[in-house]
């Protein structure tokens, strides 16, 4: 199954809610700035993503933006600018 790269963004009114959020996505992928995650999922991951997003947010209150970065074959550094402190991404190994 093939990999794509994702930007999640978060806007959250409520700090229960957010706190939940910011949980769920740690677990999924880099934590890069105060709302903003870098995430490298396949189909199904991004379908279970979507799904607990879901399940967390209120709708009416809160916005999620998931922005598709392309394939996970390039590294995300290679289209990523960075001006000022740079940015430095955690890696991450697959633990059986």
């Amino acid at each position: 199954m093939s990999r794509r790269h994702y930007l999640v963004s978060y806007d959250v009114a409520d700090d229960k809610r957010r706190a939940r959020l910011f949980k769920l996505l740690e677990g999924e992928g880099d934590h890069a700035q105060y709302s903003v995650f870098f995430c490298e999922l396949n189909n199904t991951e991004l379908v279970s993503l979507r799904a607990a997003i879901a399940e967390i947010i209120n709708p009416r209150e809160d916005q999620v933006l998931i922005l598709d970065l392309g394939s996970g074959d390039r590294p995300l550094d290679q289209g990523l600018e960075v001006i000022g402190n740079p940015y430095d991404p955690l890696t991450r190994t697959l633990v059986v």
